[in-house]
């Protein structure tokens, strides 16, 4: 009986942990609960929504090579109201969730 309970201990605070430990979502299935809406599902902002507030087309080369990750990742974390209003997704995504969302608006280069 006490072997089991030794090994059932050291189970059950494993359980416990990884149950606590948050999943990152995919990149796709991020993209297209939260950033759709604005720059289309093909990325290039032609969605009423995206034309209103002047959302980036994501598919511009010439973006691409002026922007950096880091910028991406803080536009996403953060927003931007500068060119557009872009609402921050820091309450609602990980930096871990973000981290791949900007390798998938990478991916979107046309």
């Amino acid at each position: 009986m006490r072997t089991l309970a030794i090994l059932y201990v050291p189970f059950f605070f494993l359980l416990t942990w990884a149950s606590s430990v948050p999943t990152a979502r995919p990149a796709p299935q991020l993209y297209r609960r939260y950033c759709v809406s604005c720059h289309g599902s093909d990325g290039k902002a032609k969605t009423s929504k995206g034309r209103f507030s002047h959302a980036r087309d994501l598919t511009d080369p010439q973006w691409h090579a002026d922007v950096s990750d880091e910028r991406i990742f803080n536009s996403i974390m953060n927003g931007r109201d500068i060119s557009g209003n872009m609402p921050s997704f820091a309450n609602k995504m990980n930096e871990k969730e973000v981290e791949s969302l900007v390798t998938f608006v990478r991916g979107l280069k046309g």
